[in-house]
């Protein structure tokens, strides 16, 4: 899945905030205190949405009214344009959240359409408000299927449960039920170094989970199902990481999974308690990003913290592989060394005023875009601050 285009309409301090033709890979940069995390966070909130509903979405951030912008009286609203995958048509998926008349946070609108050409109106897939509304049935692969479908009324549990998540796990709603998979896929990472290091129980994971909590299962499991994939990220972790010869995730008697890493200096294997911060987050960026299933949208933010800045490249051309084979790629940074991999189309700074934040497209900019033309770098830019707001 590839977003293009994404508006987002008083979540904290996005008033109204749209940014478009958004490439494969595409990096954001801002002072502290902008929005960087809050931007990252409304895929977040999407995700917690789907999983649970929008009450404990907003719950989990601090309620309705810690969520909307400040002094604002509308809905919190996201407009999200997609394709599923190049050579299918443009979706676009839309939903308000707002308050009933007892003050409960409510689904207000909430569509799914296909655009059926360059001109004309887009088909509606599904309509609902306040839990209740329309829907087409089956796989809905072309306009013809679009337009030909049967739409039924549905009503949910709870109008504060997304139609997406409701109508999406029957298998009559196929077009539906495809939306809410890759929205499940999305992967914002919210790596925690000591969770990563610490010792697990023994039990089965495929993909690394947001904090990285499961990381040594993750690696065990690669090794004894991908070992051709393991092997590249040995290769890897050895050209990056002076010293490291293997990785390893070994079981304990006790039931317990033990990362390893081996030295070549030493005879023995010693435990990723002893390893440092960069180590372990290299190591663990490496597993993400060559996992044989990738995620619709890989979420990453200040990569930079613990590693060395001669890998930060290196790390860039990483992430850019992985959007070039499938997987679209946002990352925030501070970085000069990252930025100076990246190229100038990839880069979207923030800007705030009035209490409010605006994200800019670096290559919209004249003044930035005549200095990268005459050979200035990303990260020369960024440190005399033109990719702040000019």
């Amino acid at each position: 899945m590839k977003i293009e285009s994404i508006r987002i309409q008083n979540y904290k301090v996005f008033r109204k905030v749209e940014i478009k033709d958004i490439p494969n890979m595409a990096v954001f940069l801002g002072k502290n205190g902008v929005g960087k995390t809050t931007f990252f966070d409304v895929f977040g909130f999407l995700h917690d949405c789907l999983n649970s509903n929008v009450k404990a979405a907003l719950a989990k951030r601090g309620g309705f009214k810690e969520v909307i912008s400040r002094d604002q009286t509308g809905d919190i609203a996201f407009i999200i344009k997609f394709r599923p995958s190049h050579d299918e048509p443009l979706m676009t998926y839309e939903v308000s959240i707002g308050l009933d008349d007892a003050a409960k946070a409510v689904v207000k609108k909430e569509v799914l359409r296909f655009r059926r050409g360059q001109k004309g109106a887009p088909w509606k897939v599904l309509e609902f408000s306040y839990g209740e509304g329309i829907a087409a049935e089956g796989a809905l692969n072309s306009y013809e299927d679009v337009s030909l479908a049967t739409r039924r009324r549905q009503k949910l549990d709870s109008p504060d449960i997304l139609a997406i998540k409701g109508l999406g796990q029957f298998k009559e709603f196929e077009a539906v039920s495809t939306f809410r998979r890759l929205i499940e896929d999305w992967y914002v990472a919210d790596f925690r170094i000591d969770a990563a290091r610490a010792r697990q129980e023994a039990g089965y994971s495929e993909q690394l989970s947001r904090t990285g909590d499961n990381l040594s299962s993750v690696t065990k499991y690669i090794y004894d199902n991908y070992p051709d994939t393991f092997e590249t990220i040995l290769k890897k972790m050895k050209q990056r990481v002076p010293g490291v010869d293997m990785v390893e995730a070994q079981e304990t008697q006790d039931g317990y999974i033990v990362l390893r890493f081996q030295d070549g200096k030493f005879k023995n294997p010693f435990s990723s308690k002893f390893v440092s911060d960069g180590t372990i987050k290299m190591f663990t960026y490496l597993l993400l990003l060559h996992d044989p299933v990738q995620h619709a949208l890989l979420c990453v933010e200040e990569p930079e913290n613990q590693l060395y800045p001669e890998l930060l490249e290196e790390l860039a051309e990483e992430f850019r592989e992985y959007a070039n084979t499938g997987g679209q790629v946002f990352v925030s940074t501070h970085s000069p060394d990252f930025l100076n991999a990246i190229n100038l189309e990839e880069i979207y700074y923030f800007e705030k005023k009035e209490g409010y934040t605006t994200i800019c497209k670096a290559s919209d900019n004249e003044l930035v875009r005549s200095l990268y033309e005459a050979g200035d770098l990303p990260g020369a830019l960024w440190k005399q601050g033109l990719l702040t707001g000019v």
